[in-house]
């Protein structure tokens, strides 16, 4: 027997969204010449044609897992994302919160 999920309950912003999408009102922002150059980058970002092996401390690929899990990645994708924006200059340095 399939799980209830119970509906929750919107905020005035969910809402309002919720029913500005329902009357059909919302139109996409997406041009031609955007959507054609985001296809271009998921397919050369997609393309995994070659294997390698690394070898990393334990500390630090436990800390890849746990990263991952937070931003809800697999640690693979995680790594290859963040080697492919460190190689493509987008890599952009987190300021560590204590």
């Amino acid at each position: 027997m399939p799980e209830h999920n119970p509906v929750l309950p919107l905020e005035a912003g969910e809402q309002q969204l919720l029913d500005v999408f329902e009357q059909g009102a919302l139109t996409s922002v997406a041009t031609p010449a955007l959507l054609d150059g985001l296809r271009q980058s998921a397919r050369a970002t997609g393309q995994k044609d070659q294997r390698i092996n690394i070898r990393l401390s334990s500390g630090d690929l436990q800390a890849i897992r746990t990263r991952a899990l937070q931003e809800g990645v697999l640690y693979q994708t995680l790594i290859r994302s963040v080697l492919h924006n460190d190689v493509s200059g987008t890599l952009q340095e987190r300021v560590a919160v204590q």
